[in-house]
């Protein structure tokens, strides 16, 4: 029995003009989503109206994103532009750990984010003292810390297991229960293993959302002022639109068992996370939030 030392990512498609057009598509979206991130970055730390605990979590997620794209678009750009998809196994151990992490610190934040939106609408008499700088920092640093031993983890147990081949990933990235598939031995256990970690980090933040904006809605639907519920609605939508998107596609990922035959399905959901996603969380964030216009226009010169 012979280890095999690389893979061979099929992507998303063989059909050689189609890998093309979406060549220039796919670098379109990546440099958009690297640029949209770096502004969101950049204007939190200019404009000190934005020094507070949610533009500091929103310029944390800002980064996991750019981290996130980094390492899994340019593999599928190298690919769809020379139409070879062969990555060797320490880069594909490399691509899974990055991506893993930056994903499932994504998971961590978005709970802090929902309990840091909860603590400024239901205790603000509390709120600054709750949410001041050390503790953002310490919220920040143990999403991170939590996200990064997690994918350990993670990578660790899928790659104890040999590849013997075939070497084949009907995939555009090394997505880890895609490649788990292609392991020579028994993986009963470590299915169970991954499943179980993936289920906490996933599901355990999921929960701190919804009761964090059961909270929050119970205590909208208790003010009198119409001032205070828009402003309410519209400090949480743009998280909420963060979350239905980032989960609805992990889940569908992670947790839901698939079966062997359906690995383009596999694909088209990874696709929405891998490259949508990234790119719509700054536009979502940004869109509507004058905060954000206001200091944009300022580090133009636009404003006075």
């Amino acid at each position: 029995m012979v280890n095999v030392t690389s893979f061979n990512l099929l992507g998303l498609t063989s059909h050689r003009r189609t890998q093309l057009f979406l060549f220039g598509i796919i670098l379109i979206i990546y440099l958009l989503t690297i640029l949209g991130n770096l502004l969101i970055i950049i204007l939190v730390q200019a404009d000190f109206q934005l020094h507070t605990p949610m533009y500091f979590f929103l310029s944390n997620l800002a980064g996991m994103e750019i981290g996130y794209v980094t390492s899994t678009l340019p593999q599928m750009l190298g690919q769809l532009l020379t139409g070879n998809g062969v990555i060797s196994l320490a880069r594909c151990v490399a691509q899974s750990y990055i991506a893993l992490t930056m994903g499932s610190t994504e998971c961590l934040l978005l709970g802090v984010m929902a309990y840091d939106r909860y603590l400024a609408i239901c205790c603000p008499l509390i709120y600054a003292s709750s949410m001041d700088r050390m503790h953002q920092q310490l919220l920040a640093t143990s999403c991170w810390t939590i996200g990064c031993l997690f994918s350990v983890v993670y990578v660790a147990f899928i790659f104890h297991h040999p590849f013997c081949g075939p070497n084949h990933i009907n995939h555009f990235i090394c997505e880890l229960p895609v490649v788990l598939k292609l392991a020579c031995d028994d993986t009963t256990i470590t299915k169970a293993v991954v499943f179980g970690l993936s289920a906490f980090i996933v599901l355990v933040p999921l929960l701190v959302i919804l009761s964090s904006y059961s909270l929050i809605l119970y205590s909208v639907l208790d003010m009198k002022s119409t001032t205070g519920w828009r402003k309410a609605f519209f400090t949480c939508g743009s998280h909420l639109m963060v979350v239905t998107l980032f989960y609805g596609t992990v889940i569908s990922m992670y947790i839901i068992p698939h079966s062997d035959t359906g690995q383009d399905h596999d694909k088209q959901i990874a696709v929405f996370y891998v490259v949508v996603t990234p790119l719509l969380n700054p536009i979502i964030y940004t869109l509507r939030n004058k905060e954000v216009h206001k200091a944009a226009l300022k580090i133009w010169g636009l404003e006075q």
